[in-house]
């Protein structure tokens, strides 16, 4: 069996949590056959320096991480232009907009947009969510890595109306929604509400959702969901363009840094 140096197993435990997104001691410890009490040390000294952070046992990346991996400017970026977005969203189909991230195995409302009329579905920016039921959550969740996926249909399910969907149900629609690139809900956490998301992709990734929701009365139709996926396309695309343009100055400036210090 190799064997590694304190350096490495430190790298091997940051890029463990990266992945899972959100994880324990026990479960790193076990994937890189690290004694627990070891890798209890490690996650101390991480949580620490700002690496990880830690809720209950439960550990995901800290805000040190996120900005090694660019993932915190990514979301930084998103909640800056997110609500403009939404905006421009509500006023073309006149329903609720909410911009939804994956925060290890749940997703969390970034940015919301709400119209001005007295029957809505929203939720509070900042809301945990479900990966497992809702338009957004269950667009974040198709494109998650594999373990992620495992980790939220491995337990039992919360049910929060009869609509919402079995585990066995959300793994077969995996592909699906994947080949699609939107997906539908219909009463999955509110009864009578009708919810379609769609990806914001960057370098094969969904950095996020755009999901908007409403009452069945005003969105069950085939053209409202037509002319809503229109928008949400077009929206998503421009926000994908936006992200580009960040990562490649971000590259440019790094290229810059590593010019100078050579020189």
């Amino acid at each position: 069996m190799a064997t590694h140096t304190s350096f490495e197993r430190g790298l091997m435990i940051l890029s463990a949590i990266a992945e899972a997104g959100d994880t324990t001691v026990e479960s790193v410890a076990l994937e890189l056959g690290i004694p627990v009490s070891t890798t209890y040390r490690y996650f101390h000294q991480l949580k620490a320096h700002g690496f990880v952070q830690e809720d209950s046992g439960i550990y995901r990346p800290g805000h040190a991480l996120l900005a090694l991996s660019g993932r915190h400017l990514t979301q930084s970026h998103l909640a800056e232009v997110g609500t403009a977005v939404l905006k421009g969203i509500v006023d073309a189909v006149g329903e609720t907009a909410v911009l939804v991230i994956r925060v290890g195995t749940q997703a969390m409302c970034l940015r919301r947009a709400e119209p001005d009329k007295a029957i809505k579905y929203t939720f509070a920016v900042n809301e945990l969510l479900p990966l497992t039921a809702g338009a957004g959550p269950r667009t974040l969740l198709a494109w998650a890595p594999a373990d992620v996926v495992r980790q939220v249909l491995g337990g039992s399910l919360p049910r929060y109306t009869d609509n919402s969907p079995s585990a066995e149900q959300i793994q077969l629609s995996l592909a699906q929604i994947r080949a699609n690139g939107w997906v539908v809900s219909r009463g999955e956490l509110d009864p009578g509400a009708v919810s379609v998301a769609v990806p914001v992709m960057l370098d094969g990734e969904a950095v996020c959702a755009l999901n908007v929701a409403g009452p069945e009365s005003r969105c069950g139709s085939r053209s409202w969901l037509n002319s809503t996926l229109n928008s949400m396309n077009e929206a998503a695309e421009n926000l994908a363009a936006s992200l580009g343009s960040l990562a490649s100055r971000r590259t440019t400036r790094e290229v810059s840094d590593d010019a100078r210090n050579s020189a």
